[in-house]
């Protein structure tokens, strides 16, 4: 009598089983930033956050999420990252964020699940304002946020290594800074 294969679990119970889904809502909806960070792209599904908002600000290219009655963010879950990629994504949002379990809903389907967010650790921050675009993001700023963050990973690597903030103000003031001119001698 032949068996049929058991078929894969779910991705609610995929989590169970020593991996992590983290739902993702800023520049990690770009898979080429989650390369650079994981050196792989794991699998992910459309997913929204009930009852938060995702805020710009004010000095940063990247976004925030605050807990807000009847609002909801749009983002994708992540599965399948592993306690040591979750160190990873925890040094790359560094202390401005709170990893913190949340309950998300995926797009596709009615299912609900459980999954790492890094919500923005000063709710009372006077800096966050309106809402922040993905598709703006990534027109105006994913080239230079690609670069940053490979610098942020080489950075990771050395012994006396920054902080990914320090790495991404360093990157920022480089960036805005004038080239200096030089002077032609006649």
């Amino acid at each position: 009598m032949a068996t049929t294969p058991p078929s894969p679990p779910p991705p609610a119970l995929a989590a169970a089983a020593g991996a992590h889904n983290v739902f993702v809502y800023g520049s990690l909806m770009a898979d080429e930033v989650v390369r650079t960070i994981l050196k792989r792209v794991p699998p992910a599904a459309p997913a929204l956050l009930p009852n938060y908002h995702r805020f710009n600000i004010k000095g940063r290219i990247y976004p925030a999420i605050l807990p807000v009655e009847s609002k909801r963010v749009a983002g994708r879950v992540i599965t399948g990252v592993t306690d040591e990629e979750l160190q990873l994504l925890d040094a790359f949002e560094d202390v401005e964020y709170t990893r913190t379990r949340v309950e998300i809903s995926l797009t596709d389907a009615s299912e609900k699940m459980l999954a790492d967010a890094y919500v923005w650790s000063d709710a009372e921050d006077p800096n966050l304002y309106g809402e922040w675009d993905f598709e703006e993001w990534k027109k105006l700023h994913m080239k230079d946020f690609l670069a940053m963050t490979n610098g942020f990973m080489h950075e990771l690597e050395q012994p006396e290594s920054k902080t990914r903030v320090e790495t991404y103000e360093s990157f920022m003031q480089q960036h805005e800074q004038p080239a200096p001119r030089t002077q032609v001698e006649g």
